[in-house]
């Protein structure tokens, strides 16, 4: 009995690492294939097919990702692009992506005619991505501004001392990792991150000024804060007209010679592998085999892969909350 009980364990074995073979093949052989159709799509999402007006959407949250950038990149190069249209829908993001993604749709309209289109929404980094047009062509009712800079950390200090919680911490000086969350800010700390928020506002401010050519007294009027609607940012020169992608095109073909007629064609950021699903797609594979465990480790890693942080100064517009 103890041979064949034995002989029955290292069948389980064998069976179990057979299992285990078989789920890796099937996960690399969507990895494969996913990756593939990835880089097919990365070798003919920019392909011409006759002259045209390319549009690219700056949407959400602006982080200076690299897929965004070097699409835009891309359609410098591209001999069937006439002109392009950047349809703004943003509320900003980080400073630094907002820098990034300015500086390389000014590299673009070195090259091609570049019209920004505000449909919805183009507040702090949106409006520095608009910017970064030859024209800004807002509608009516569209949002646009919020010139200014923000740096925001929650203090739960107090929170802490109710419930009797003290975080020990040990600095190599007294500024390092100031504002912490978890204690008071010092008087030093708060001075620190002021002068880090004024230099980034600074920046922002003469962007305006140089891109728009205010005075000072103008930017000082436009440079509050606030947004408009479309019709107040173009009496406040924010935006050059009042209008919809009709009116860009017209704009176009009036002062750049765009032919008419053109069609228009959506450009879009090359679909990433989790864009495709491939951690759901190896979490139901695994479950599928009976790797209840290792399912849910992948749907974890796959959450966490997606999740979107943003850490340091912030050029974004968000309605506050009052009580």
């Amino acid at each position: 009995m103890a041979i064949d009980a034995d002989g029955m364990a290292e069948r389980r074995r064998l069976t179990r690492r057979l299992s285990l073979w078989r789920v890796l093949a099937v996960v690399g052989g969507i990895v494969a294939l996913v990756g593939l159709a990835v880089g097919i799509m990365g070798r003919t999402s920019l392909v011409g097919g006759g002259l045209h007006v390319a549009r690219v959407t700056v949407g959400g949250v602006i982080t200076g990702d690299r897929t965004t950038l070097q699409l835009i990149e891309r359609l410098g190069s591209q001999s069937g692009v006439a002109a392009v249209l950047v349809v703004v829908n943003s509320p900003g993001g980080t400073v630094p992506g907002s820098e990034a993604l300015h500086e390389t749709i000014r590299r673009l309209s070195e090259k091609k005619p570049v019209v920004a289109v505000v449909n919805s929404l183009a507040a702090s980094g949106g409006y520095i991505a608009a910017m970064s047009a030859d024209r800004i062509v807002a509608r009516q009712t569209a949002l646009v501004g919020s010139i200014g800079v923000l740096f925001q950390v929650p203090n739960i200090s107090q929170l802490l001392d109710r419930v009797g919680v003290k975080v020990e911490t040990e600095r190599s000086s007294p500024l390092k990792a100031a504002p912490s969350g978890v204690e008071p800010t010092s008087p030093e700390a708060r001075e620190a991150v002021r002068a880090l928020v004024k230099e980034s506002y600074d920046w922002f401010r003469d962007l305006v000024k140089a891109r728009r050519g205010l005075t000072d007294a103008e930017l000082a009027a436009a440079a509050d804060g606030r947004v408009y609607s479309g019709r107040q940012a173009l009496a406040m020169k924010l935006v050059d007209e009042v209008g919809s992608e009709r009116e860009a095109i017209a704009w176009l073909q009036k002062e750049k010679n765009l032919a008419a007629n053109l069609p228009i064609r959506d450009y879009r950021r090359t679909t990433g592998l989790q864009d495709l699903g491939l951690g759901g797609m190896a979490a139901a594979t695994a479950a599928a085999f009976g790797f209840e465990g290792a399912a849910r480790h992948i749907e974890r890693m796959a959450d966490r892969a997606e999740a979107i942080t943003l850490d340091g100064l912030l050029a974004v517009w968000q309605p506050a909350l009052e009580n």
